[in-house]
């Protein structure tokens, strides 16, 4: 990310900021890797440490399932049914120890409490529905196609528009980070990169509240969930500034890079973590060779497991393709299009998929969910 503020803020760190009747403003450091990277400093009304009761917590590890097979998997994401409480809703259905894949179906936002996840950095990718998500540093309405990118830490709120609503959220344990290849030394998105700094929505509207009662913020940690009341609502910023806040970024303002013959997915890459990526298949034109195949080629995962979750379109090299469904091809075996795929797409043009891929360079684990919503018999899919 890069320099962005809101509300007041002094000329100077760390110096007295006080308002109009000379209370000091209370300065917080929102700090990534101890003091050893980007960072926002935030001026609060009211100290935000003053907590008047701790919850018990409990466990919201996801049940990872040990079947010790290597099968292609179909989940079906649409049998994930709505919930009203957002954080109930979520549901791990694939995870290693760099990200876990969550899906989604929350009836209602959290305006009776507040998120934090301490553990992860969150990318919310909405599929379907709109609303706001609220936090210190203002508000960032979403909606269909928006990637919502929530630092680790940062507490929130997040309202729905309506009930009928689908999300993947993908909770990384390192920063998420758009691709290393297409920033300059100084972090600016390089002229080749297929979207920029101007397709990146930032807070606006820092609303300041200033309310004293009990607050509850539910915190996961480890994945243990600790409830927690704070005295005063967290929401009280007057400004601040810096590198680290929520921003989103829509899969439709991503410009997809052709060519003459058929492009390896990283051309498609949208964020990095620590031992995985994310892609973004947009519409795009198809190969202009006049011999192009403009299927994918077979491709032997030798060191990568390959997710795609399927948003909407049509996808001309898979056969029974459905909304929310994700399919797992794990490392250890090829894949590939479909039987008729590749002798559909000769001479097409153009393609109107939309999807999210995750390649992540460990093993991923299915979990419960998944085996809930698994179609056992997609591996014969090839057939």
């Amino acid at each position: 990310m890069h320099y962005y503020s809101l509300g007041k803020i002094p000329k100077k760190r760390h110096t007295q900021f006080r308002d109009d009747a000379g209370q000091l403003y209370q300065e917080e450091l929102f700090s990534t890797e101890g003091f050893s990277n980007i960072y926002s400093l935030i001026y609060h009304l009211h100290p935000p440490t003053k907590m008047i009761q701790v919850g018990r917590p409990y466990s919201v590890a996801p049940k990872i399932i040990k079947d010790h097979q290597l099968n292609p998997r179909r989940l079906r994401g649409m049998k994930i049914k709505p919930e009203d409480d957002y954080l109930q809703s979520r549901k791990p259905v694939l995870v290693n120890s760099d990200i876990k894949i969550v899906l989604a179906a929350p009836r209602q936002g959290t305006k009776d409490y507040f998120f934090k996840n301490a553990d992860a950095d969150e990318i919310i990718f909405i599929h379907k529905g709109s609303g706001t998500l609220d936090t210190v540093y203002g508000h960032l309405p979403f909606s269909y196609g928006d990637y919502v990118v929530i630092p680790r830490g940062t507490i929130y709120q997040i309202n729905f528009d309506d009930t009928d609503n689908r999300l993947l959220i993908l909770e990384s344990t390192s920063a998420v980070k758009t691709p290393k290849r297409y920033r300059g030394e100084m972090g600016q998105l390089l002229e080749h990169s297929p979207f920029c700094e101007r397709d990146i929505r930032k807070p606006q509207d820092l609303t300041t509240t200033d309310e004293q009662g009990a607050f509850k913020i539910h915190i996961k940690r480890q994945d243990m969930m600790y409830p927690f009341v704070y005295a005063y609502h967290p929401f009280d910023a007057v400004g601040w500034d810096g590198y680290c806040y929520p921003y989103i970024f829509s899969i439709h303002d991503f410009e997809p890079i052709t060519g003459r013959i058929h492009q390896p997915p990283p051309v498609h890459q949208t964020f990095e973590g620590n031992n995985y990526v994310i892609c973004s298949f947009v519409p795009r034109l198809y190969d202009y060779h006049p011999d192009a195949i403009p299927a994918p080629y077979h491709h032997s995962n030798i060191d990568t497991d390959e997710v795609l979750y399927y948003v909407d379109g049509d996808f001309m090299s898979r056969n029974d393709v459905e909304n929310a469904m994700l399919t797992l091809h794990p490392m250890g075996i090829p894949h590939g299009p479909h039987p008729g795929a590749i002798e559909r797409s000769i001479g097409k043009k153009e393609t109107n998929e939309l999807a999210v891929m995750v390649d992540t360079f460990k093993p991923l684990d299915l979990t419960e969910w998944a085996f809930e919503i698994a179609d056992e018999e997609y591996f014969k899919s090839w057939l």
